[in-house]
């Protein structure tokens, strides 16, 4: 990403600095400390040249919307969470701060808008944790759920919870009397997990308007039943531009335990590829999630080696994907453990917007800006 002084972000507005701090605390411009002079900021580019078209009236209402669905605008509203300040807000509630007692289980009432604290359903203690288990049992239910369309938010509910259930015996197999992170935890028998997996269930239940939540609201939209919705978040999950980042992550570790961090961090520069390990858009000042996540478990030392020389190079702190693989090593967790607890976390996420779109009525259907060849001339008849 490029960045610009304030001076530089100024001159292409044409504002006083009043606005420019006003633009950065409504989240239309995200800024970040200057490396240089952590007394000074500097403003991410694209944001500035946004608003600043915008106010020169130069945009046609087609560029609005194609640069809204890039980390732009806001597109559709939503209750359930924000990005404000560089905190994270599950209906009001601060996310950091709710994951330092709260369990899954009362996340997902909280998001679901639901006054009872949720049980966890049927249980299987019998199965291992399994990506491939979750995608089959959802596609089954999909296949005898019944549509959302025209059902009442309560009744919605007790579907979600059942969908819940589903992914946790597929994610997370254990006895329905225990919560989801001791379940998990007993799965891949590393007790002492349990705290930590309790809190990274929490600060990633949601995430405001992702790709995979978009995907999960677009399917609800048509009335489609909740369990397609989450299988279309779970799919859309899997690509390593989202959930499955971690495994870049861990690709960066291998080097770094072979050239020594430094060297494997400026190669993978040099190379054009961006480090998934650094930096999130929403938070110019380091991913709260991380933050809230790495200061609760011993960082492995190679970890600790890359977080430092990677943060010093690259100009941004590490964020949720570099905290998940980081805890994988750190208890010696299944290779496949960030995706799986990002899925089970992330399936509270999706039933709640999914339960949302429902009930705004609204079908989700953007036009596309058609850039093929020119239609053929119609002729008459």
């Amino acid at each position: 990403m490029s960045w610009l002084t304030a001076e530089e972000a100024l001159a292409e507005l044409g504002t006083k600095p009043q606005t420019l701090y006003a633009n950065v605390s409504r989240g239309r411009i995200r800024a970040k400390p200057d490396p240089v002079d952590p007394r000074r900021s500097l403003y991410q580019a694209a944001d500035v040249q946004r608003l600043a078209e915008r106010h020169a009236g130069r945009r046609k209402a087609e560029t609005v919307a194609a640069e809204t669905i890039r980390w732009g605008d806001p597109v559709l509203a939503s209750a359930i969470s924000t990005i404000t300040g560089g905190r994270l807000f599950y209906r009001g509630r601060d996310a950091a701060d709710f994951a330092d007692t709260a369990t899954l289980e009362q996340t997902a009432a909280l998001l679901w808008n639901g006054a009872e604290t949720l049980s966890s359903g049927i249980g299987n203690a019998n199965a291992a944790p399994s990506l491939e288990a979750a995608f089959v049992a959802l596609a089954a239910r999909v296949t005898t759920d019944l549509p959302s369309l025209g059902r009442s938010q309560a009744a919605l509910r007790r579907e979600a919870l059942g969908v819940l259930s589903t992914i946790a015996d597929a994610l997370a197999p254990g006895p329905a009397s225990q919560p989801l992170h001791l379940r998990l935890a007993a799965s891949w028998q590393r007790p002492e997990a349990g705290d930590c997996l309790r809190r990274a269930l929490v600060l990633l239940a949601d995430h405001e308007l992702n790709v995979s939540t978009f995907a999960a609201r677009v399917t609800a939209s048509a009335g489609a039943a909740l369990s397609a919705a989450v299988l279309s978040g779970l799919a859309t999950l899997t690509g390593p531009l989202h959930g499955a980042a971690w495994q870049s992550v861990g690709a960066l570790i291998e080097v770094a335990s072979a050239l020594g961090a430094e060297q494997a961090i400026r190669r993978t520069l040099a190379q054009g590829n961006h480090l998934s390990a650094f930096g999130h858009p929403l938070y110019p000042d380091g991913d709260v999630r991380a933050l809230a996540l790495l200061s609760h478990f011993p960082l492995p030392p190679r970890f600790a080696e890359v977080r430092e020389i990677g943060e010093e190079i690259v100009g941004d702190k590490v964020n949720a994907d570099f905290a998940l693989a980081a805890m994988t090593a750190a208890f010696d967790l299944p290779r496949e453990a960030p995706i799986i607890i990002f899925a089970i976390a992330r399936s509270t996420g999706w039933l709640a917007h999914a339960m949302e779109q429902i009930d705004s009525g609204q079908l989700i259907r953007p036009r596309a800006r058609y850039a093929g060849p020119a239609p053929e001339a119609v002729t008459g008849r």
